[in-house]
């Protein structure tokens, strides 16, 4: 990996700690508030984004998956198991 990839994925991150940061402080507020969806929102295309750049040809290895595992734990620890899934994702949750 080369060192402007590097730091395109650190400043990624530090990114997300700030929407995350926001999400916390807005959430302890009103959890169905609009400034909460929208920092939802934002932190994950965030995340999207650097799951893609941490798949891309030039960075994929066994390594780069399990960083995104650790990243996709980290900020979303408290994924409700019974949550509802439109049916094409079911079929997926399935397969696994």
């Amino acid at each position: 990996m080369k060192n402007f990839q590097v730091f395109k994925l650190i400043d990624l991150i530090e990114e997300i700690k700030k929407v995350d940061a926001m999400i916390l402080l807005h959430g302890g507020l009103d959890s169905t508030s609009f400034m909460s969806s929208q920092y939802e929102s934002k932190k994950t295309k965030l995340m999207s984004q650097l799951i893609d750049e941490l798949i891309s040809p030039s960075v994929q290895s066994p390594q780069s998956l399990s960083l995104i595992q650790q990243i996709l734990s980290k900020y979303y620890p408290h994924t409700d198991q019974n949550q509802a899934y439109d049916e094409d994702m079911e079929k997926l949750v399935a397969a696994i």
